[in-house]
């Protein structure tokens, strides 16, 4: 099913506004100046942060690859409290459907852009050049963004956004009860 990306983006508009404060936090916790920032607008992109260039792989590593981190991480944190009433007990409650609605909008964001991968793998050719071997977790990395990237046109983001939201608490849930 094709469904424009500006309408993605309007239905699940949580996700981009976390997205574009993830990398602006992780710019500030690394003193990179913030240039220019926009939460969420119609358009492509749906959002973005311009942020002053920096020679420190760390700082460029962790504001790329922010969203993947504090996306993912509230995905569950919003999913996992609604997912047991609802899985557990077949409540249909709707704040939990909210919640699950609201976490999964953010999780389904949880991967950079192409354009945030294209600088990790500069980022990390440099510092790899400059003899700092951490880089070497740069590549591969950007590599599985660009696939999840590529992989979207066939809801990837969105089974991401369900593995993390409603897949990890249903796999701890049958464990635990």
């Amino acid at each position: 099913m094709i469904i424009p990306g500006w309408l993605v983006s309007v239905i699940t508009f949580p996700g981009v506004i976390v997205h574009e404060a993830a990398h602006m936090l992780f710019c500030k916790m690394r003193g990179i100046a913030v240039l220019d920032v926009c939460f969420f607008r119609l358009g492509n992109p749906a959002g973005y942060v311009i942020h002053e260039e920096t020679e420190d792989f760390g700082a460029a590593f962790f504001v790329s690859v922010g969203p993947l981190i504090v996306n993912s991480i509230l995905c569950l944190v919003f999913c996992f409290p609604a997912a047991i009433p609802v899985m557990e007990f077949d409540v249909a409650d709707p704040i939990s459907y909210f919640l699950i609605w609201l976490g999964v909008s953010i999780g389904m964001h949880a991967f950079p852009s192409t354009q945030d991968a294209s600088c990790l793998w500069v980022e990390a050719k440099k510092a790899l050049s400059r003899g700092n071997l951490l880089a070497l977790i740069g590549f591969p990395l950007v590599i599985v963004i660009y696939i999840a990237n590529l992989l979207s046109v066939f809801w990837f983001d969105y089974i991401y956004g369900l593995a993390i939201g409603l897949g990890l608490p249903a796999i701890f849930l049958k464990r635990v009860l």
